[in-house]
């Protein structure tokens, strides 16, 4: 009976502390992840700027990563910490380089889970050629990874970006998704109003769509171009509490980390050192 009380007491005093009634989940267990890599832009030149109305928007309305920041320099060794916790060693942009670690790859499949690399400009699934048009291999992390090339199936899972509008309309969308636009759209070519316009047109139908009610879209810049290592980072969605923000520093590790958590994966190199982003979910 003493022991009853106590329990009880105890659980009449949380509920009375600041907050216990309204404190957010820590990582809801998401249906799907999408994530979007943009490029090289401070975050100056993103959050508040006049060239990135639809960005801005978004922000006011979801959850803005206020402490995000690229890993390193160049692009890939940023791409391959996002889906490995490591940089592998790369330093440079190689394009015939090939890397031994694990990736989401093979967490996500040890875990029954799909995933899928979604490239615009991609000539077609599969194809792990340097470049094409204003696509290139670069960017698209995965492609380094023998453990994905020595499978051909695996390889198959980078497809074309125009494959995710029909997977979706088929409701066959992977658990996890990399988006990786063209070097125009992804803001490295071509002045950041021109990716923004881009990002409001693709972001329409992922965020009206009920598939993804359960599930986080997350839009971050691989890195800075400026000497402030700081990048524009949002996590948008339903489970995302409006006007929240997340305002630790973090990388690419942290975001890394928030997926693996959300669905009980192993993790990767350095996301086992960081934190997760918590405090923006409903």
């Amino acid at each position: 009976m003493r022991r009853g009380l106590v329990v009880l007491a105890a659980a009449l005093t949380a509920a009375a502390l600041p907050g216990a009634q309204a404190s957010p989940r820590p990582i809801p267990s998401f249906g799907h992840v999408i994530v979007i890599v943009l490029e090289n832009k401070a975050q100056s030149s993103i959050l508040g700027s006049r060239d990135a109305p639809n960005f801005n928007a978004l922000a006011s309305r979801n959850a803005v990563l206020a402490g995000y920041r690229g890993v390193t320099h160049p692009s890939l060794p940023n791409y391959l910490a996002l889906v490995s916790g490591s940089t592998q060693g790369i330093t440079g942009g190689c394009t015939s380089c090939t890397v031994a670690g694990r990736s989401l790859a093979d967490t996500l499949e040890a875990n029954g889970r799909s995933w899928k690399a979604y490239a615009e400009g991609l000539p077609r699934a599969g194809w792990t050629g340097a470049a094409s048009g204003r696509y290139v291999k670069r960017h698209v992390p995965f492609l380094y990874f023998r453990r994905v090339l020595s499978r051909p199936a695996r390889v198959r899972n980078v497809v074309p970006l125009s494959g995710l509008s029909r997977d979706l309309a088929a409701r066959r969308l992977p658990d996890f998704a990399l988006v990786v636009p063209d070097m125009c759209h992804d803001m490295h070519d071509c002045r950041v109003s021109t990716g923004d316009a881009w990002l409001a047109r693709f972001l329409q139908p992922l965020l009206r769509s009920r598939q993804l009610a359960d599930s986080a879209i997350f839009v971050v810049f691989d890195e800075s171009d400026s000497a402030d290592p700081g990048v524009a980072a949002l996590a948008l969605g339903p489970l995302v509490r409006p006007g929240s923000a997340f305002r630790p520093t973090m990388s690419h590790y942290g975001l890394l980390r928030t997926i693996e958590d959300a669905w009980g994966l192993p993790r990767l190199g350095r996301s086992a050192r960081v934190g997760p982003v918590t405090g923006i979910w409903r």
